[in-house]
């Protein structure tokens, strides 16, 4: 096996490790930081009073999820596409270059 596919593989169990052990070890309930924002503004200021409302609510918290995966898979999507092209241009780059060198010395 190459060194670069054992890297890999011990990669992904150390991401797959940190994924799940906090859904074993951790104990509680998991809920977003903007509802424990509002609790908090609540306990210390009980008049408060929200100034926004959301335009639509989704009408479960699966849908709301399923949303913000979305997302956040689109926002990882562009920039990974943006990664790559910025990659491919650099090694086109690099390879005439070196194309440029080899007709030079006659290689």
């Amino acid at each position: 096996m190459k060194k670069r596919t054992k890297t890999n593989i011990i990669l992904l169990i150390c991401v797959i490790l940190l994924v799940l052990i906090p859904f074993i070890f951790v104990k509680g309930e998991y809920g977003g930081s903007d509802d424990q924002g509002t609790e908090q503004i609540k306990k210390f200021d009980p008049h408060y009073k929200v100034w926004a409302q959301p335009i639509w609510t989704p009408p479960s918290g699966e849908i709301e999820s399923l949303l913000f995966t979305v997302q956040g898979s689109l926002g990882t999507g562009v920039i990974c596409y943006f990664i790559g092209v910025a990659h491919g241009k650099k090694k086109a780059q690099e390879n005439s270059k070196n194309d440029g060198k080899q007709q030079v010395t006659g290689k």
